[in-house]
């Protein structure tokens, strides 16, 4: 099945949902289908593609501070790519290993293959002389936390 948009009242996107989740939200009248699928429909209502919200949902308070470090945050915000050889990235990496003081922060981790992880081992990227292809940051709220589609 394929995501439904979910926007605000204002017209900002929220979120997306399955379509088993928007038609929930249908019968429960709390969004209405802004877009739906030509000549398809679920029972009483349209195939949705975007649903807009009834009542306008404050979302400032998620947004007001960084958020939270998470393995599957690091991969999200790097794409699944391994930051040393570019491919699909299954692991997280410390740049300084935890066992030399190195963090669980978004600074201090980057997304890795098993097997550049395995190289680069309890060492720093360049006491094992790899590069990265891109330099680690505090990534937004979506970036870490939301499906991509």
């Amino acid at each position: 099945m394929s995501a439904v948009i979910v926007l605000n009242t204002d017209n900002t996107a929220l979120h997306t949902v399955s379509v088993q989740h928007a038609i929930r939200m249908l019968v429960r009248e709390v969004a209405i289908v802004e877009e739906a699928r030509d000549g398809h429909r679920i029972g009483p209502y349209p195939w949705p593609l975007v649903l807009r919200l009834i009542r306008y949902v404050k979302t400032t308070f998620l947004y007001a501070r960084t958020p939270a470090w998470s393995k599957r945050g690091v991969l999200r915000r790097d794409h699944h790519r391994c930051a040393y050889c570019e491919g699909v990235a299954d692991t997280v990496d410390h740049l300084v290993p935890q066992s030399r003081g190195g963090s669980n922060s978004w600074q201090n981790t980057v997304a890795a293959c098993t097997r550049c992880n395995n190289r680069k081992a309890n060492r720093t990227p360049r006491e094992s002389g790899m590069t990265l292809a891109w330099k680690p940051s505090v990534p937004t709220w979506r970036e870490a936390y939301h499906r991509r589609n």
